[in-house]
C-alpha cells in the first residue's frame, strides 16, 4: 500500500489538521503500514511544474494533482483525506 502525501505527514495548527496527517494517522490507527511517498508541488500549480511521481500518480489516477493520494495492496485508488479515513476504518489491517 502507498500514501502519497504532499511534503510530510507533520502537524498544523489548521482546523481539522493536516490532510496528509489525517490520512496517514488513520491508515496506522487500523493498522497498516503505508509506504510513505512524499509528492513536492502544489495542487493549484500546472503539470510542467508538478512533475513528483506522486502528484503524476494523482493526476493519472484521479483528474487532479491534490495528494493524499491511497493506493492500496489490490491497486484501488483513493483521493481525499475524509475519504482515506473512512476506508481506514471500514478496512482494518488483517480482516
Amino acid at each position: 500500500m502507498k500514501l502519497y502525501v504532499c511534503y510530510g505527514t507533520f502537524p498544523t495548527p489548521r482546523p481539522g489538521g493536516h490532510p496528509c496527517r489525517n490520512a496517514a494517522e488513520a491508515l496506522e490507527a487500523a493498522g497498516h503500514k503505508p509506504e510513505i511517498i512524499k509528492s513536492y508541488g502544489l495542487m493549484g500549480l500546472p503539470g510542467a511544474i508538478n512533475r513528483s511521481e506522486g502528484r503524476q500518480k494523482a493526476k493519472e489516477l484521479t483528474g487532479s494533482y491534490t495528494v493524499p493520494l491511497l493506493i492500496t495492496d489490490d491497486g484501488e485508488a483513493i483521493s481525499d483525506s475524509k475519504n482515506i479515513v473512512a476506508w481506514a476504518r471500514a478496512h482494518p489491517a488483517g480482516s
